[in-house]
């Protein structure tokens, strides 16, 4: 059975929220190679996601058989996450999340077709888009070393719409507390004399 990545035929997603875009330059993660990506936040109320579930149980039954059949590291890396799990990062409440990614850098086009930029600033954290993918699975045969699972290999994005552009920090009212006007006691915002910073 093949694991070639080219052997899973394409499909577009439907449309999801930009988070942690790198469309135009590879980035590393942790120790990894350089690759361009983008993670795709799927509306858990408003997202069919039918298509991309499909494709993925499609590529694993291609290459192991019946899911009684596949390798545990399968289910335990499987690249539909549930963004209620990282409800700290911006946009992934009530999400759906999966990571895209590819050695070779995406298109990427505006709604009427056009080539979007890095220098245009148009597509960025927080607007929308769908995207042309691949299911496929890993390692290939004769690979040794890296645990079997299914991953989304990114082809093409087109933008569909602007979105609040994601900060990339926390809101103000997550980190502090409230707190009453204490103007005669400096301490109470966490204030130092001059001499503890001489330490």
């Amino acid at each position: 059975m093949s694991t070639d990545k080219k052997s899973s035929p394409s499909l577009v997603t439907g449309e999801f929220r930009v988070s942690f875009p790198a469309v135009f330059e590879p980035k590393a993660f942790q120790d990894q190679e350089p690759k361009y990506s983008v993670v795709m936040l799927f509306d858990k109320k408003k997202s069919d996601m039918s298509n991309l579930k499909n494709a993925l149980v499609k590529a694993c039954i291609d290459r192991w058989g019946p899911k009684e059949k596949w390798p545990k590291s399968v289910m335990q890396k499987w690249p539909l996450k549930d963004g209620d799990e990282k409800e700290d990062l911006q946009g992934y409440a009530g999400h759906f999340h999966a990571t895209a990614s590819a050695k070779q850098r995406p298109g990427v086009i505006d709604r009427d077709k056009s080539p979007i930029t890095k220098e245009d600033e148009s597509f960025y954290a927080g607007c929308y888009a769908r995207a042309e993918v691949r299911a496929f699975t890993y390692p290939k045969e004769g690979v040794k070393g890296i645990a079997p699972g299914v991953s989304i290999a990114l082809q093409n994005i087109q933008k569909l719409r602007d979105g609040e552009a994601f900060s990339g920090r926390r809101k103000a009212e997550d980190v502090f507390d409230a707190v009453e006007d204490s103007s005669e006691s400096p301490d109470a915002y966490g204030t130092s004399s001059e001499d503890d910073w001489m330490l």
